[in-house]
């Protein structure tokens, strides 16, 4: 070999072994991200849904949203016309635990909100035996129902598919927004991302949130500290110092203010003023969800509120954003949002004791039979946010001569 050869050979070797130590530079760090993704001990999730995390992560969202879309659109796409199978009715629950009632001559009774009475229409052409019937569910509140449940086909063409709705009063409730380990990010996180034991007693229930913070066009407050700056404009779901929720626009029906202990943003309202958002489009890819694509119909959330201040979490298969809004909308709902979407993170429970002696040993039953995760999900620490509710009745002033057991509670003062 000539001596050219040779020096062309080394030069060659050199170009080599200098890309793969530039390679080996850029995948050590990201294999060593990579495990440590898949060894976090502060995650309950599986390891698909760690690694399409991590993936979105570094740069493959795009990657992501692409395997999703051709997924949603071709093995995973809902069939179209049928009926739903068996839709089994999750009932009334005893309380397990015990709610300090000032002893009276005349008994108190915990304020609540009037619950709906009027049916959910069905989209469908044929409404379904139960179908859009609200029915008391979950844990008595002081003796009340403080959750009611019903179900309604997504739209008229999937109609083998359920939207499972729950509403929830805010007056018997008291919500609390919990930060996972790694969303919305920092911040306080008192629960270390899970509901603790000592909580349990009183737990009637608990939802997810709404997107990872780098999809959202929004921000978080986690007990009044602002961990990701809220946006004006975006669609927010806050929780009030009384223990209260409600949906609005931040900058126009909420600021931050002392009342304000938690806010969650997520995109914009889908529901605004009993209207639906004129952006909607059945098609749209990005406006509402550049996850997936709001033209593929996958599993999604909401959340809304009515005039009188109730509440109502929507969660099922089979919707858009726009089937999802309309369903908000026809429970008669004036502002509504769209949570979290995708099976893996569209999660919510309702919660009972088994065992009265032992009240916080509690066990979840999943909203919607075919949820991903069981009901261990919201105790046991995880990388996203939620929202739990907790029995919290109030109760008015007594107006007559009382001897209590308990300090009185002023008009519209939460118990604690």
């Amino acid at each position: 070999m000539s001596r050219q050869a040779r020096r062309a050979r080394r030069r060659t070797r050199g170009i080599v072994i200098g890309v793969a130590v530039v390679v080996v530079a850029l995948l050590v760090p990201m294999g060593v991200s990579f495990v440590s993704a898949q060894t976090d001990a502060g995650s309950t999730e599986s390891p698909f849904q760690r690694t399409v995390q991590w993936v979105r992560h570094n740069g493959g969202n795009g990657l992501v949203n692409t395997a999703e879309r051709w997924y949603y659109t071709t093995l995973g796409a809902p069939k179209k016309g049928g009926r739903p199978g068996a839709v089994r009715a999750i009932g009334v629950k005893e309380q397990a635990t015990q709610v300090l009632t000032p002893v009276t001559t005349v008994p108190l009774r915990a304020i609540s909100t009037p619950p709906p009475s009027a049916p959910v229409p069905s989209p469908a052409a044929t409404t379904e035996p139960g179908e859009g019937t609200w029915v008391a569910s979950g844990r008595l509140v002081d003796g009340q129902p403080a959750i009611y449940t019903t179900w309604v086909r997504p739209d008229a063409v999937r109609t083998s598919y359920y939207v499972t709705l729950m509403w929830m009063d805010p007056k018997l409730l008291k919500f609390v927004y919990v930060p996972g380990t790694k969303q919305p990010g920092g911040g306080p996180n008192p629960w270390g991302s899970m509901i603790p034991e000592d909580q349990r007693g009183s737990l009637v229930a608990a939802f997810n949130s709404g997107f990872q913070m780098i999809h959202a066009r929004g921000g978080a407050s986690v007990a009044g500290e602002e961990v990701v700056p809220l946006r004006n404009g975006g669609a927010t779901l806050v929780v009030k110092s009384d223990g209260s929720a409600d949906v609005g626009v931040w900058g126009r029906d909420f600021q931050m203010s002392p009342d304000i202990v938690a806010a969650r943003q997520n995109l914009e309202l889908l529901l605004d003023n009993s209207q639906l958002n004129p952006e909607l489009r059945e098609n749209d890819t990005s406006a509402f969800g550049a996850t997936v694509g709001n033209n593929v119909y996958v599993w999604r959330s909401g959340i809304c509120v009515l005039p009188n201040g109730g509440l109502i979490y929507a969660a099922g298969p089979a919707q858009s954003v726009l089937s999802l809004a309309k369903t908000l909308q026809s429970t008669g709902c004036v502002r509504g949002m769209q949570l979290d979407i995708n099976h893996d993170w569209t999660t919510g429970y309702l919660f009972s004791s088994p065992d009265p002696n032992v009240p916080t040993n509690v066990v979840g039953e999943k909203l919607h039979p075919q949820m991903s995760r069981d009901g261990t999900r919201y105790l046991a620490p995880g990388v996203v946010d939620f929202f739990a509710l907790f029995a919290d009745p109030t109760y008015p002033t007594p107006t007559t001569t009382t001897t209590t057991t308990v300090p009185p509670r002023t008009p519209a003062t939460r118990g604690r």
